[in-house]
């Protein structure tokens, strides 16, 4: 019996789909605030290393749409949700 596939079955996911994960989720948050042509400058800084996930949003952006403090704040928790549930899978 060939238990590697099993292990891989069950293994974690690789640090760099975790990265991109976070990333995406954190800026499908800001752009479902904001249309993309609104903000001025964000950056979604992402690090994965062992186990210990960091999530950093700066977002630029009017705040006649929304609070961009709030939108930021809510992108990194977004970021830690969808990476929650990659681990759930």
């Amino acid at each position: 019996m060939n238990t590697d596939t099993d292990t891989d079955a069950d293994a974690d996911p690789d640090p760099e789909t975790v990265v991109q994960t976070a990333s995406d989720a954190a800026e499908a948050r800001i752009f479902s605030a904001y249309k993309q042509s609104a903000v001025r400058d964000y950056d979604v800084t992402v690090v994965f290393e062992e186990g210990v996930l960091e999530v950093d949003v700066y977002l630029n952006a009017p705040e006649d749409e929304a609070d961009p403090d709030a939108v930021a704040d809510e992108a990194a928790l977004a970021a830690r949700a969808a990476v929650d549930e990659l681990f759930d899978e």
